[in-house]
């Protein structure tokens, strides 16, 4: 017979046991709910998410200062087109103004993103482009490539940099900027834009502002200072959209900042906000009458005002496209920068036409787009310089001296580019003459007369003549050689830490002669980098203009100078180039023509 005393603790113990147990368990499933509910909380979420999406402090302290009052959930149709970025209203002070309301029209602090565009350049931390390290030599558009043995050069290149002004600016979060995509040009043209709210809560608010006064560029539109255009309206982000002068455009273009209530453009969809999703939208062009419409209820009426100085006494056509690597392909990221002046600053017979052909990058291009010009202007702003050029015909020294001021004045280690720059100015006859100096391998050339002169000299590796020169400076290059520290360009702008590794690389110009051109004589100039030059000869793109002055008729004629310029980069593309093409082509047979631009989108 069973002992009881011995079957009550066994019973006691057992009842112990799933007690303690059932407590143990209740207590695990508190605390996984518990970590799950926390979980929920952005303070833990910086904990437990990936370093990649991590938000510090300030930013999320950001993000809430630009989210708006009220829910974004009302459906937004996307529209099919892609959006430009906008620019000002103008007031007679320069301030936005509305009655018992009144802000100051300071630009507002620099955009958190940069636009997406697929004519803007993406900088990567590398200055090596990401060019495949088994690609052919010969391969078209491919300037810089990774040298394939390792050593002290490429190790330092990849892993050490110096930190130049230039370079850290573009890594540094808090200088990141709106920026305009490449290619860029000058001219003596402003516009101006004006913006008036015309509904909404800050109904009658006015705004306007100059392409030419880049102190108040870019334009912001939120709800929260800083900020150009401020409206009181719940459903309007702190920063919401932002417009722009794209110079190489000659635009105005818009642009949604990641707002959460989107942007409608004619009613039709800017940018369609995505939850959590707080991405810029595609810049898109503006025109006078265009509606914007922030939210559900503001609404901004657009009219832009355009003015051209004074007349170019030649025709002028721009044109440019990125191009892409094969049919159908993502294009290229765009690295050439074109740009022209008449007349320069402080006189009223020279002007000046230029190409740069980026590499690693677009910033040494940008740079000495926009230093050569000034730097050129300075010098022939001497009279006793200016007379000089004018009685001996001749400007070899100023353009010698602007390639080196230029030089100088470029503080890229790790980008380089081409320059192709194209001196024009007048007799007192009012003929033209025009001389040229470039580095690198973007061409010009010159027809007078049905005589064809090449105005530049080809600066790359396997060129004959920079194989003399190498040789003559003790240095030549080993036989089947075609690069340089990966680089296929002996000469060019920039790249100092490549000119520190190995001596041979110079930005010494070549420098033509100077060519008198009768308004009789038919004459033009054409620049373009080498994306149009790996595909038409010099003699084919002289037949091509032959061909298409000839066809165009009397009244077609304002517009012959563009017209071509697109004629020729169409025949590029149409000949599967592998590199950005930019032209510039000027047409001296008729003066006084107004001038004729446009960038092939």
């Amino acid at each position: 017979m069973d002992n009881p005393m011995l079957i009550i603790v066994t019973s006691t113990l057992i009842s112990s046991s799933v007690v303690i147990f059932g407590i143990v368990l209740l207590m695990l499933l508190l605390i996984i709910i518990l970590l799950l509910i926390a979980c929920k909380f952005k303070p833990w979420r910086r904990f437990i998410s990936p370093a990649g999406h991590r938000r510090s402090r300030s930013s999320t302290k950001d993000d809430d200062i630009e989210r708006p009052l009220v829910s974004g959930d009302q459906v937004i149709i996307e529209s099919e087109g892609s959006v430009p970025i906008i620019g000002d209203f103008i007031d007679p002070s320069g301030c936005q103004t509305q009655a018992g309301f009144s802000s100051p029209s300071s630009n507002a602090g620099e955009p958190k993103q940069r636009l997406p565009s697929t004519s803007h350049l993406t900088h990567n931390d590398s200055f090596i482009l990401n060019i495949p390290i088994n690609s052919e030599d010969s391969l078209l558009g491919h300037t810089l490539r990774l040298p394939i043995a390792s050593n002290k050069f490429s190790e330092e290149l990849i892993h050490g940099r110096r930190e130049d002004t230039d370079y850290s600016s573009r890594h540094d979060p808090d200088k990141k900027a709106f920026r305009d995509p490449v290619p860029s040009y000058t001219a003596n043209q402003r516009s101006t834009i004006m913006l008036e709210v015309i509904s909404g809560p800050s109904g009658g608010l006015r705004y306007s502002v100059q392409s030419t006064n880049t102190s108040k560029l870019p334009v912001t539109i939120g709800r929260v200072l800083p900020g150009s255009i401020l409206l009181k309206d719940s459903e309007v982000s702190g920063k919401h959209a932002m417009i722009n002068w794209n110079a190489s455009k000659f635009k105005w273009e818009l642009v949604d900042m990641g707002s959460l209530n989107g942007t409608l453009l004619n009613s039709q969809a800017v940018h369609r906000p995505q939850s959590g999703n707080r991405h810029w939208g595609t810049p898109v062009e503006l025109s006078t009458g265009d509606t914007i419409t922030l939210g559900t209820s503001s609404k901004i009426l657009v009219h832009i005002k355009t003015q051209t100085d004074s007349k170019i006494p030649f025709g002028v056509g721009i044109a440019s496209d990125p191009m892409a690597m094969r049919r159908g392909a993502k294009k290229l990221p765009m690295e050439d920068v074109c740009y022209f002046q008449w007349p320069l600053p402080g006189t009223y017979q020279f002007g000046i036409f230029g190409i740069c052909d980026g590499h690693g990058g677009a910033d040494a291009a940008t740079s000495a787009g926009k230093i050569m010009p000034e730097v050129v202007a300075d010098i022939l702003s001497d009279v006793i310089i200016r007379e000089k050029v004018l009685s001996q015909s001749d400007a070899s020294d100023v353009l010698r001296e602007a390639f080196y001021q230029t030089e100088s004045r470029i503080n890229h280690y790790y980008e380089g580019c081409t320059a192709t720059v194209l001196l024009v100015w007048t007799d007192s006859n009012e003929n033209f003459y025009v001389q040229c100096a470039n580095v690198g391998d973007s061409a010009c050339i010159v027809n007078v007369g049905g005589k064809q002169i090449n105005m530049t000299e080809d600066h790359r590796i396997t060129s004959y003549s920079e194989r003399l020169r190498m040789q003559a400076s003790g240095a030549p290059l080993r036989d089947g050689e075609t690069r340089i520290c990966g680089i296929n360009l002996g000469r060019m702008l920039g790249d100092k830490f490549l000119k520190e590794q190995d001596a041979r690389f110079s930005s010494e110009p070549y420098i033509s002669e100077a060519v008198y051109i009768d308004q009789t004589s038919h004459g033009f100039a054409l620049l373009s980098s080498d994306g149009f030059w790996d595909v038409v000869s010099t003699k084919k793109a002289v037949q091509l203009v032959n061909q298409q002055a000839t066809e165009r008729s009397a009244m077609d004629r304002d517009n012959t100078a563009e017209k071509i310029a697109n004629f020729l980069l169409s025949e590029a593309r149409t000949l599967r180039t592998k590199d950005n093409t930019s032209i510039i082509f000027v047409d001296f047979s008729n003066a006084d023509r107004i001038q004729s631009c446009k960038l092939d989108p």
